[in-house]
């Protein structure tokens, strides 16, 4: 599949809880929302918008403080993100869609498709986080080093733009409020079927948390993809992107 051709972004301007904000569209068809992760930004998805754009609108939307976001960075608080993120679907015109989270925006995902199952679809978690591992913020640097150099050569530019835009404090206070949160209440509350995505190589989320997940969430199938990071998406695109489409067009079921 092409990850190479990058389809007509629309912009549209919004304004949640109060705030002003932007956010990007582009395709046709049932709507798709992407959420990145801690550090990131709407451009982690570069090389899975234009083949989901081909079938899906695909709905761009940077989390405050990250990205085209980041002069808002007192207003991200990692326990409102999911309601804040409800917000904006209303404000955009979303009474349902499917949801695609990575990392933090899994785990933002998980919490919305728990408390409001009425608005997700069909729910896609590329390695979410959200089950602790005892570790402290120091002890995530050994898995974070790891884990930088287990992706792809091409991400290291976006990973470092993306994480001066943020800012350190930024950063700091998302990882320590991220090492704090524990979803595992909130899987058996998940109604969307869900398709659980690892790379094989994830030193930051390993793969065997995501059996844990998929033993909890009732219609949850999980995928790893040999060689790829903590950021499969990008490491693995048309691997990625193969089994996202399959799975929101209802043909893994099928299959």
């Amino acid at each position: 599949m092409p990850t190479s051709i990058h389809p007509p972004r629309i912009r549209r301007d919004a304004e949640v809880a109060g705030v002003h904000i932007q956010y990007h569209l582009a395709g046709a068809g049932d709507p798709v929302v992407l959420v990145h992760g801690l550090s990131g930004s709407s451009r982690w998805w570069a090389r899975n918008l234009a083949p989901l754009a081909e079938r899906y609108t695909v709905y761009l939307v940077d989390l405050p403080g990250f990205g085209a976001m980041r002069h808002l960075r007192r207003a991200f608080v990692l326990a409102r993100a999911a309601h804040w993120l409800r917000e904006w679907m209303r404000t955009a015109g979303l009474a349902r869609a499917h949801l695609v989270g990575h990392s933090m925006g899994g785990l933002i995902a998980i919490r919305l498709a728990a408390a409001y199952p009425e608005v997700v679809r069909r729910l896609v978690l590329a390695t979410p986080a959200g089950i602790p591992t005892a570790k402290t913020l120091l002890g995530e640097v050994v898995p974070l080093i790891r884990a930088i150099g287990a992706t792809t050569p091409a991400f290291l530019p976006v990973l470092a733009y993306d994480a001066l835009r943020a800012g350190p404090l930024t950063l700091l206070r998302a990882s320590q409020a991220l090492l704090r949160e524990d979803v595992r209440d909130d899987l058996a509350r998940i109604a969307a079927p869900t398709l659980l995505i690892w790379g094989s190589r994830d030193t930051l989320v390993p793969p065997s948390l995501g059996s844990l997940m998929c033993d909890q969430i009732p219609s949850a199938r999980l995928v790893v993809i040999p060689g790829a990071g903590h950021v499969v998406m990008f490491d693995r695109p048309d691997q990625f992107n193969a089994e996202l489409l399959t799975f929101l067009a209802g043909e893994s079921e099928r299959r």
